[in-house]
């Protein structure tokens, strides 16, 4: 068994820990499979039990809106550089009135851009989510961090699993909306504030406190 107070390893009929002499309370009863270090203090040993501080709703919701605009930046340019590519076609239309001439030079820059959108945003949320910090700098700025059902670091590919069944689904049309929307009801209801692709994913989203 182990420490609860500092970690170290305490042998089985004990009475204090040898390293820094917290009172084992009862040295019979079960410890927590593992020890977690100091730096993850979401999980704490309550009377040998984990206790965990999800992260609410709106404190995802900011974290988002962080994650929105760090993501805008590098994709504003590619935005102008796309569309301003369509003022000689909308030139020609006002000469030649066939407006089938803009939607025929729209839809090819406006599904690239939208693949671009995705391909940043995956990889984005992806590999800064299974990286050391586990967290995005949304959810990093706010003490927000991700992990898989057991509290361990996620893998890239379950980092991008929970990507595609969030984010990505909601770049699906018509289904998109509302799918984004019972995902975000389900983050404010649920037990553990899991949204429906950190289900899917068997992830959970921490608050350190």
């Amino acid at each position: 068994m182990y420490c609860s107070k500092c970690g170290t390893a305490i042998p089985q009929n004990a009475a204090f820990c040898a390293a820094c002499g917290q009172q084992v309370p009862n040295p019979t009863s079960p410890q927590p499979p593992t020890y977690l270090p100091p730096a993850q203090t979401e999980w704490q040993t309550t009377t040998g039990q984990l206790r965990i501080t999800y992260a609410g709703f709106w404190l995802r919701v900011a974290a988002a809106i962080i994650d929105g605009i760090v993501l805008a930046i590098p994709l504003a340019p590619f935005f102008f550089i796309f569309f301003a590519s369509l003022i000689p076609a909308i030139i020609h239309t006002q000469q030649t009135q066939d407006p089938m001439e803009i939607i025929i030079a729209l839809l090819p820059r406006l599904m690239l851009y939208l693949l671009l959108v995705l391909l940043g945003s995956w990889l984005y949320w992806s590999l800064l989510e299974s990286s050391a910090w586990q967290a995005t700098l949304g959810k990093k700025a706010l003490g927000l961090y991700v992990t898989d059902i057991s509290g361990q670091r996620v893998t890239f590919a379950r980092a991008s699993g929970r990507f595609f069944a969030g984010r990505g689904l909601g770049y699906v049309p018509s289904i998109g909306g509302l799918y984004f929307l019972i995902s975000c009801i389900c983050a404010g209801v649920t037990e553990k504030k899991q949204a429906l692709h950190d289900m899917i994913a068997g992830c959970l989203v921490l608050r350190k406190i």
